[in-house]
């Protein structure tokens, strides 16, 4: 089986017959045509994987013979072949998607690389891949197991999103298994981190512990506040940090990146808890204390993010930094996105802009109720990749670029991020436990102890007692909390959807970062 079909056209093609065997020598499959016309009628016969193209040969030209094989079929590379390296034709051949260009006379070892280039690169790339992660799998499986700090998780959790990434341009299976069994080694042990050390770091407020939800604006966000600079806080709700891997190219166009951060959602990692705690600089149990009439728990009536601008307000005057002025834009719609747009350039006579942009949280929940969305985004790939489209399209974006040649500062966050569950555990409760399936709370909760992190007193983890005697209890990894009535009827629908609330590195470890206009 050769490596690839190659066909070679050039009208002195008797005087390259050494190349031709050369590559013949290498693995390749080389075809030889005189002329133009036999090789756009070889193209429409036989499948090719590269042609090799003369640019000067009589009949009709190297030029005129791409067109007529791009019209056939749009995705053959076309190397071309020239004596002539003229400025235009160069501009001319490039315009016409050549893949490579070679300068006459060519030496064998050219023409090799080349087609190296073009069409191994997948795969030489893909065997580079696997054979690196190979090296780092044991450093990574030396950091699980060497009793790592908040820090360090944080260090673990990027390095595994990176391999993640990586592992998408190679076509081993075997390592994408290997990398996903660590994952989830990873997510165990991450677990057990977060119960021996949540509570230490939320009551009474440790000197050690990391940046959470509720001390974002304080450490990352105020300290770079300038009345020279407009600076754009943009939260995206529910955003991963790989999927802020995935759509950071697009940024890097437009935006110099200064830092790429992580920190810490707060726990339920859900948006009325992570969200409310960031705007507030508060734990949601000083939230509803100081806001009481603005507070809401899961089971009232009403919207649970409605007060955010307002808890903003309240942080600033409390840090002594109610000098700064700003303004907070919510967009949960398309036409709010669009009027987003039209408004960007009046934003910049602000200190601070917050922009709160409602979408991936959106295709969460869509991806859970609709069939067809269950197919797009089937796993974290296709997930990621749905989550860039949107971004790429989006009034977001557009707005975002109306602005990118202003002297400004972006800081792009989110308040959690979310986890694909698999794993159902069995939970009983009484009418007023809540529907949450990450995490729940209510009286007389009874449930497996290793599947969860119980909290009995709400208090000790910064959360308000919404009923007397009400606990919390949060989902580690994949795991899901389903109630006995129905159970496999809820068990199947939820399977293999993508959830927050509960303790995962993928909905606790998020994104901030740090940009400047280039």
């Amino acid at each position: 089986m050769p490596l690839a079909t190659i066909l070679w056209v050039d009208d002195e093609i008797e005087s390259l017959q050494s190349q031709k065997l050369f590559l013949e020598n290498k693995g390749y499959s080389v075809h030889t045509l005189t002329n133009g016309f036999d090789a756009i009628e070889f193209v429409k016969q036989q499948p090719v994987d590269l042609v090799l193209l003369d640019e000067t040969m009589p009949g009709i030209t190297g030029l005129e013979t791409l067109a007529k094989i791009k019209e056939l079929n749009q995705q053959i590379p076309v190397v071309l072949i020239t004596k002539n390296e003229t400025e235009n034709l160069m501009d001319e051949a490039i315009g016409s998607q050549i893949s490579d260009y070679l300068i006459k006379p060519v030496n064998p070892n050219q023409v090799l690389l080349s087609l190296k280039k073009i069409l191994d690169n997948k795969r030489l790339v893909a065997e580079r891949t696997t054979s690196a992660y190979q090296q780092q799998f044991r450093n990574l499986f030396m950091a699980l197991n060497s009793n790592p700090d908040y820090n360090e998780w944080m260090d673990i959790y990027k390095k595994l999103v990176y391999w993640e990434l990586e592992m998408e341009k190679s076509d081993s299976p075997e390592m994408q298994e290997v990398l996903q069994s660590q994952k989830e080694e990873a997510n165990t042990e991450f677990c057990k981190f977060v119960c021996r050390n949540y509570l230490n770091w939320v009551n009474p407020r440790s000197d050690d512990a990391p940046i959470m939800s509720n001390t974002l604006f304080k450490f990352k966000v105020l300290p770079h506040i300038s009345k020279e600079v407009p600076t754009f806080f943009i939260l995206l709700d529910n955003l991963r940090f790989d999927q802020w891997k995935a759509i950071q190219p697009i940024f890097a166009e437009y935006f110099r990146i200064l830092e790429e951060d992580t920190f810490y959602s707060i726990l339920p990692t859900a948006t009325q808890y992570a969200r409310n705690a960031l705007f507030a600089g508060l734990m949601p149990l000083e939230i509803e204390k100081q806001f009481p009439q603005l507070w809401k728990n899961d089971e009232e009536e009403g919207g649970k993010n409605l007060q955010e601008d307002h808890f903003f307000h309240a942080q600033l005057k409390r840090l002594k930094r109610d000098d700064i002025k700003h303004s907070y834009v919510k967009v949960v719609n398309h036409q709010a996105g669009n009027e987003l747009v039209n408004n960007i350039h009046n934003l910049l006579g602000n200190d601070l802009n917050i922009i709160v942009y409602n979408f991936v949280d959106m295709l969460s929940h869509a991806r859970t109720e609709m069939e067809v969305l269950k197919e797009l985004a089937s796993d974290e790939i296709s997930y990621r990749s749905i989550t860039t489209s949107w971004f790429e399209h989006s009034p977001l974006f557009q707005a975002l670029k109306k602005i990118a040649d202003k002297k400004i500062n972006l800081v792009l966050a989110t308040d959690h991020g979310s986890v694909r569950v698999n794993t159902p555990h069995k939970v009983v409760g009484d009418k007023q436990t809540t529907t949450n399936l990450r995490y729940k709370h209510g009286r007389n909760l009874n449930y497996e102890a290793k599947d969860v992190l119980a909290i009995r007193d709400p208090k000790d983890a910064g959360l308000p007692v919404p009923t007397v005697n009400s606990s919390y209890i949060f989902a580690k990894e994949d795991g899901y909390l389903c109630y006995p009535n129905n159970y496999n009827h809820y068990v199947n629908y939820y399977r293999n959807t993508f959830q927050h609330g509960g303790i995962s590195l993928e909905e606790m470890i998020v994104p901030v970062i740090k940009m400047t206009s280039k």
